[in-house]
């Protein structure tokens, strides 16, 4: 017969004892079922908790935790010393600061101890923030800006001992004279200047001033893939304020003239409402122009020019433009096929083109726009491959070269008037990389430019 076990529990060690008794402890014992084998011996299945309290761990982190705090009681006293040490630097470098300042403003004659003893405090500064820079673990935001101000100090110093009075009073007089002239050109940015007005068709004033910001029309109607064409409005003397636009985008190949469309108002072209829309057989290049009605137009592979009638769509004339370069020889810079330029001004109609005789350079022909012939030549000296573009101004040649992707600049003229040729310098905007041609009407005094297949427009004005 088993009366059962009573189980005592040591928590320092692991292993258990079990002893047979009628006594019970209250404490250390409890009493568990019991059952006899078969050799009378009592047997007790006793179940304990996985693991034990770990006391020793315990201990450890206890130990662990009184050591972080007594070392973060000293950094943070560190802190507050570093603190103490900042706020007394600061001071000095005000001090310093001001001693400079007051030098730089109201004294004339330094004397070499004046800056020696400013060099022993700005070093005996420099020392103590370099200490300070390697006691501190990692970076300090407010210790590098205080040794960054340091060396500007010394910088400072350095260049105020090495001027005289002579060049002290010379850099006042300069700094005053920039005041005033920023102050001049702050006071002209804010008024507002109104443009002289020179009437249509007048050409009383002295030239090409600068060009408005492009007005974007549109895209050519037959769409992005044709770069290339000219386009612009009508000029005719007889009927100045009569409305009319022509738009003549190239083939894709970038050659054939075959297609052109009129509007009879601006409104019109925005609204894609055609007078009507014509085809010819063949032009060549973006050299066209539309002058009292007719356009004219460089027959393709020839050194032939066409005056185009656009209200019956017939050829009216066709004549040769003797010594005249062809078939892409001298076109400008970036645009294919355009040897043949015609342009119109406040005078009539003109073409730009090049010669073998005058090796390439620009050459000006006054044209009789009824009979095509040539009224006056001038030869240039600028090189029609290296212009991108030209047209014509109150009998001066005006020629463009690109800046960037984004820009164009007017950068040279010929007067025919005079037999001059100059520089001139005229940024215009573009939206993208290549001008393909640029027509002037003396009606509205505005630029039309054919610019990568979209249509786009500058306001010109002009020097008094």
């Amino acid at each position: 017969m088993c009366f059962g076990c009573k189980l005592w529990q040591d928590y320092e060690l692991p292993a258990l004892t079990f002893q047979y008794t009628l006594h019970i402890a209250p404490m250390l014992f409890a009493n568990v079922s019991g059952s006899v084998d078969d050799e009378g011996t009592c047997q007790c299945s006793v179940y304990l908790p996985d693991t034990t309290f770990p006391v020793q761990n315990a201990e450890q982190l206890e130990i662990i935790a009184a050591t972080l705090t007594k070392k973060f009681e000293i950094e943070l006293s560190q802190v507050r010393e570093y603190s103490k040490k900042i706020e007394l630097y600061q001071q000095q470098i005000l001090n310093l600061t001001i001693r400079v300042q007051h030098m730089e403003k109201n004294s004339i004659s330094y004397t070499e101890l004046d800056f020696q003893l400013l060099k022993v405090e700005i070093n005996d500064l420099e020392r103590l923030v370099t200490q300070l820079k390697f006691s501190l673990v990692g970076s300090n935001v407010i210790v590098e800006q205080i040794y960054l101000e340091i060396t500007n100090l010394t910088i400072l110093v350095n260049e105020l001992e090495s001027l005289d009075k002579n060049n002290i009073l010379a850099i006042r007089r300069q700094i005053v004279d920039l005041q005033k002239r920023l102050k001049e050109c702050e006071e002209g940015t804010n008024k507002t200047t109104v443009p002289p007005y020179f009437p249509p068709g007048s050409c009383i004033h002295r030239g090409l001033l600068n060009v408005s910001q492009p007005y974007i029309a549109k895209l050519n109607w037959r769409g992005f893939s044709y770069k290339y064409g000219s386009w612009g409005r009508d000029y005719s003397p007889s009927d100045p304020e009569n409305e009319v636009y022509w738009v003549a985008p190239l083939n894709t190949d970038g050659r054939y003239l075959e297609y052109y469309r009129i509007y009879s108002s601006f409104d019109d072209l925005l609204l894609f409402k055609p007078m009507y829309e014509r085809r010819i057989t063949y032009g060549e290049g973006s050299g066209a122009a539309l002058y009292n009605n007719y356009l004219y137009y460089h027959a393709y592979n020839s050194r032939y020019i066409v005056k185009h009638d656009i209200r019956k769509n017939t050829m009216v004339l066709r004549k040769e433009l003797l010594n005249a370069a062809y078939g892409n020889r001298f076109s400008y810079a970036g645009v294919s096929w355009q040897d043949i330029d015609f342009a119109v001004d406040e005078s009539g109609l003109w073409v730009i083109y090049s010669t073998e005789n005058n090796m390439g350079n620009i050459v000006i022909s006054k044209l009789n726009d009824t009979t095509l012939d040539v009224l006056n030549t001038w030869q240039t000296r600028q090189y029609k491959p290296s212009v991108s573009n030209a047209f014509m101004l109150c009998g001066i040649l005006y020629a463009t070269r690109p800046v960037n992707t984004r820009k164009e600049e007017i950068f040279y003229m010929y007067d025919t008037s005079t037999g001059q040729e100059g520089s001139i310098s005229v940024i215009m905007d573009k939206k993208l990389d290549t001008i393909q041609s640029i027509d002037y009407n003396p009606t509205d005094q505005r630029l039309y430019v054919y610019n990568d297949g979209y249509l786009l427009r500058y306001d010109v004005a002009f020097q008094s």
